[in-house]
């Protein structure tokens, strides 16, 4: 029999209303408590969103004996030290993207979960969404023939002073926001690594990047293209081009209930209808099945120290000017 996983918050972070609706939808779910710094701002946000448990620390959470689940939603250099104090304490953790800032701390969080037994994904919610499996299907179907190049962008305007999401040594940046994720994107589609890459920044005022540009060339030949900025206008695309067409995702990151893709072949184009779910749910049902029936999660943490390499070798070359070999 199944029973239902009590998860914890990590913090008060804005992110967790995305986590809220599908942890109170789940049959195999229960939100139980959340955790912040100080005990009064944890009862607040408890009281609004109804959550039965407020912790006045974080270490007060992930020692609590009734979890079972923690969603790691810390700023980004908090990341892989919290996920590893989860998981020594018995916890699985799902947690926030980016999984961590050096691929030494993602092999550190792989050997916190071989010396614990327990699960820790990334949450990459785009992953698990009926339109980013129908968009691999369409490219391992071979309808655009041979893999040739993959363009990608995110960006928005990031207006607030002083946010966390510019500060270099936080883990900011706009690579890290949301150029993770055509990173993430383009090495789902292409199945093999990338092996040279390329990057130009303008940093920020908090010494993070307010905008990236990289290209990446994989060890089949694939070549990729993509850009994101706290400074452009909303963006948010991706176009995979083969040797027989084209498709174009306009919404590829976060999907709704109702997508339509395009695919281009020769003179014809073709608009693909494709429903989908709640966007965090498939994160969510993931883990469950990876705890409850010993599955693997989507997100491995191969895939996840294979996305955190990427991103490294890319902010290294644009601060040396030079290529930089994976």
């Amino acid at each position: 029999m199944e029973r239902n996983l009590n998860w914890g918050l990590l913090s008060t972070a804005k992110i967790n209303r995305a986590l809220i609706k599908p942890l109170n939808a789940s049959k195999r779910t229960r939100l139980l408590a959340v955790a912040s710094r100080s005990q009064s701002t944890a009862d607040a946000y408890a009281s609004e969103w109804k959550i039965p448990r407020a912790h006045g620390s974080y270490e007060a959470l992930i020692n609590d004996p009734g979890i079972d689940v923690i969603y790691n939603s810390l700023p980004n250099h908090l990341h892989a030290e919290w996920t590893i104090k989860a998981l020594r304490a018995g916890k699985h953790v799902l947690c926030e993207k980016p999984f961590a800032l050096t691929v030494d701390e993602v092999d550190a969080v792989a050997a916190a979960v071989k010396e614990t037994g327990k699960v820790a994904a990334e949450a990459f919610m785009y992953r698990h969404h009926a339109q980013t499996l129908k968009v691999k299907e369409i490219i391992d179907s071979g309808q655009l023939g041979s893999l040739q190049l993959i363009k990608g962008a995110f960006s928005f305007k990031l207006e607030r002073e002083g946010d966390i999401r510019w500060m270099l040594e936080l883990g900011g940046g706009s690579i890290w926001d949301v150029g993770c994720y055509p990173i993430s994107y383009a090495r789902m589609l292409v199945g093999a690594e990338p092996v040279e890459v390329f990057g130009w920044q303008v940093t920020g005022p908090g010494g993070g990047d307010e905008t990236f540009t990289g290209q990446i060339r994989f060890a089949n030949g694939v070549h990729m293209q993509f850009d994101s900025s706290f400074k452009f206008p909303f963006r948010s695309y991706m176009e995979i081009v083969g040797t027989e067409g084209t498709l174009i995702v306009p919404n590829p990151f976060k999907p709704g209930k109702n997508n339509s893709l395009q695919l281009n072949q020769g003179n014809d184009a073709t608009i693909l209808k494709v429903k989908g779910g709640e966007l965090y749910m498939g994160e969510v049902d993931d883990m469950c099945d990876a705890i409850l029936k010993d599955n693997p999660p989507r997100v491995s943490l191969e895939d996840s120290r294979a996305n955190v390499a990427v991103i490294v070798a890319l902010l290294k070359s644009a601060q040396t000017g030079r290529n930089m070999a994976i």
